[in-house]
């Protein structure tokens, strides 16, 4: 197959969608397909327009250009009017499916999906709609409560109307968990103990967005469950060396120790991956997700997000969980074309 392998973008996740870009490229010419790495904002310098799907292929080469982009991104926002690069679209159109490999805001949120959508391009992951209602940590959290998928108590505010300061007035109380609403990859949330923390954590939460969430805080052990085809993977449990499952501890190498299959009851097994099903189908998530949870010391489990567009470097956590199933990182990437497809028969 020719496929564009989209990654890079303007979100704080940059970085991180650049290695999955990188690597899912890889493993599909590994497999075979005729598969480019461009980046979705910065674009393409050069395209041999009679061969853009060349067999021979330095996908390296294509990381370094894009990596090239990052010191700049901000300001070539202030100057473009446009958010897809150059040749972006056009190579976009010519391929048979594009594998997103887009991270955080302006990717996974649903607006590339929606503009696909509209364009008859052919993309990996959830459609627009479910993308952009996942996205939102605020919709997700009603979305659960009303299909019963636990997940911890919480509301919401919009910084122009005003932030509450009392989180008595919210009924809740310290510690509690101030994120924003459509971060990812645990950008912009804090854990917070007291007044004062309370407050420089509304106000820097304030700066990634206009809405904000403020939640309960649950004290337990963190898991993540893989949803492919409506048929959740193995649970992984992620034990950070030193604090909460946070950017840092995301990406950093040891600093989160991940087993898979995660050492709980087969009972417990069973509750998680029935919950992340449920999670998956009340957002309406097509073809791959991954869903996250906490668990307290009595079992008691509670959904926290969903991630349209899980991390997919080769030792994030859905290639991990694949691998539990015997499925190395390249087939993973085909079977998640495979499932993706489904949406256009």
């Amino acid at each position: 197959m020719k496929i564009v392998v989209l990654a890079g973008g303007t979100s704080t996740e940059r970085d991180i969608s650049i290695i999955s870009g990188t690597g899912i490229c890889k493993a599909l010419r590994q497999k075979g397909h005729e598969a480019i790495l461009v980046d979705i904002f910065c674009g393409v310098e050069e395209v041999d327009w009679e061969n853009p799907f060349p067999a021979a292929y330095d996908v390296e080469k294509a990381a370094e250009y894009m990596k090239s982009f990052n010191q700049d991104i901000r300001e070539m926002e202030k100057t473009r009017k446009c958010f897809f690069g150059p040749g972006v679209l056009k190579l976009c159109e010519l391929c048979d499916i594009v594998f997103l490999g887009l991270h955080g805001a302006n990717g996974e949120d649903g607006k590339v999906q929606a503009a696909f959508d509209l364009l008859g391009i052919r993309y990996t992951g959830a459609g627009h709609l479910s993308s952009g209602m996942a996205m939102d940590k605020s919709i997700t959290k009603q979305i659960f409560m009303m299909h019963r998928v636990p997940t911890p108590k919480g509301v919401s505010m919009v910084k122009s109307e005003g932030f509450e300061h009392d989180v008595t007035k919210l009924g809740l109380e310290f510690p509690v968990v101030v994120k924003t609403s459509c971060g990812g990859s645990s950008v912009g949330v804090y854990i917070v103990n007291n007044q004062q923390e309370y407050d420089k954590a509304l106000d820097e939460a304030g700066t990634y967005g206009e809405e904000v969430v403020v939640e309960e805080y649950i004290s337990g052990r963190e898991f993540s469950v893989g949803v492919v085809d409506g048929k959740a993977y193995p649970v992984i449990e992620i034990a950070p060396v030193e604090g909460f499952y946070d950017y840092n501890n995301k990406y950093q190498p040891g600093a989160a120790v991940e087993t898979c299959p995660a050492d709980i009851s087969p009972e417990l097994t069973i509750k998680m991956q029935h919950y992340a099903e449920m999670g998956a189908k009340a957002l309406n998530l097509e073809a791959y997700s991954r869903l996250d949870f906490i668990m307290k010391e009595n079992g008691d489990m509670y959904c926290l997000e969903a991630n349209t567009l899980p991390g997919m470097t080769p030792t994030s956590l859905v290639p991990q969980e694949a691998m539990a199933l015997g499925m190395d990182y390249p087939t993973l990437c085909e079977e998640l074309i495979r499932v993706s497809l489904k949406k256009y028969e």
